[in-house]
């Protein structure tokens, strides 16, 4: 029996959880390359039964199940992965079980983005260790102004607190959102995707990527946003249409945070990587130690039930 952990990028799987109980069961492999090509993917998985990806990093699509008839168990870290085409995992006989999830890992990254755009911490760092630059521009105060969050879940309701915690008005657009809600959690609802864009100083994405949200923002939506505004995105790259934003960018209209992209790893020539108004980060947003023991950690009792016939968490 075969496991192969997979885009383990930081080499620390083995350290996040106890895998001893596992390895006289099955021989356990670590992949830490990024392989995006998806024929040298199965042939990397070729003959392993168990598969631990980790978020949606791997494409689990039909095609890519039936290049890999050994693979009998997948897990996922977090119960939710659009990666995995679980129809055509339960029909061919593939579990797919998940874990429980991190914490407010990606709410604080978000914030965290807002904050170094904010107050220019990033280009001040530049500056300074370059030519010893003192000063060189004005950052943006945060209490007073407005934060918009498009989608009001878990981590839209962080985002909130920390806004509020800050002194900024908050205000909110969600599909199941009531103003009693918004009322509930000191934040005001807005009426439509309009309003939040016009009315934000800055605008945090915290709703799933699907047929709904797929391009939600284009280059109208980041044509109403307030000049310097700052658009925050630790959620899925294509909600924001990415042509509009480089576009939207390069014209100095607003600044970006940005932890997701439509194309991961993001490439070396990316513009994103070379305009002065943009942050970005690895989507790191749910890369913490504690985490990854969360993630890890559900992922060796995932194995060991399914091994002992008794699977957890099953999604197919």
């Amino acid at each position: 029996m075969r496991i192969v952990i997979l885009d383990d990028y930081q080499g620390v799987a083995r350290d996040m959880a106890d895998w001893r109980a596992l390895e006289a069961r099955a021989d356990i492999e670590v992949e830490r390359r990024y392989i995006g090509d998806r024929a040298a993917m199965a042939d990397r998985l070729a003959g392993v039964e168990i598969v631990v990806a980790m978020r949606e990093r791997t494409v689990f699509d039909r095609d890519m199940l039936g290049c890999l008839p050994d693979l009998k168990l997948l897990v996922t870290t977090g119960m939710v992965n659009a990666s995995i085409d679980l129809d055509a995992a339960r029909e061919q006989g593939v579990t797919v079980c998940g874990t429980s999830s991190g914490g407010p890992d990606a709410a604080e990254l978000a914030f965290a983005l807002m904050i170094a755009l904010a107050r220019r911490i990033p280009q001040e760092d530049r500056a300074l260790r370059k030519n010893g630059a003192w000063q060189t521009g004005l950052g943006m105060t945060l209490n007073g102004k407005t934060l918009g969050l498009l989608g009001f879940g878990k981590l839209g309701k962080r985002m909130a607190g920390f806004g509020a915690a800050f002194g900024m008005r908050v205000q909110a657009l969600s599909r199941s959102l009531t103003d009693a809600d918004a009322a509930d959690h000191g934040v005001k609802r807005a009426e439509t995707l309009g309003t939040l864009l016009e009315t934000s100083d800055v605008l945090s994405i915290h709703v799933p990527l699907s047929r709904a949200t797929g391009g939600l923002i284009g280059a109208d939506g980041l044509e109403q946003m307030k000049p310097g505004a700052i658009l925050v995105n630790t959620s899925r790259g294509p909600i924001v249409e990415e042509n509009a934003l480089i576009a939207a960018l390069r014209s100095g209209r607003i600044q970006a945070g940005l932890d997701v992209f439509a194309t991961e790893p993001l490439p070396a020539d990316h513009p994103f990587l070379h305009l002065p108004n943009v942050l970005v980060t690895p989507h790191i947003g749910y890369v913490t130690e504690d985490s990854y023991r969360v993630y890890f950690g559900g992922a060796v009792e995932a194995i060991a039930a399914w091994l002992d016939g008794d699977p957890v968490r099953v999604l197919t």
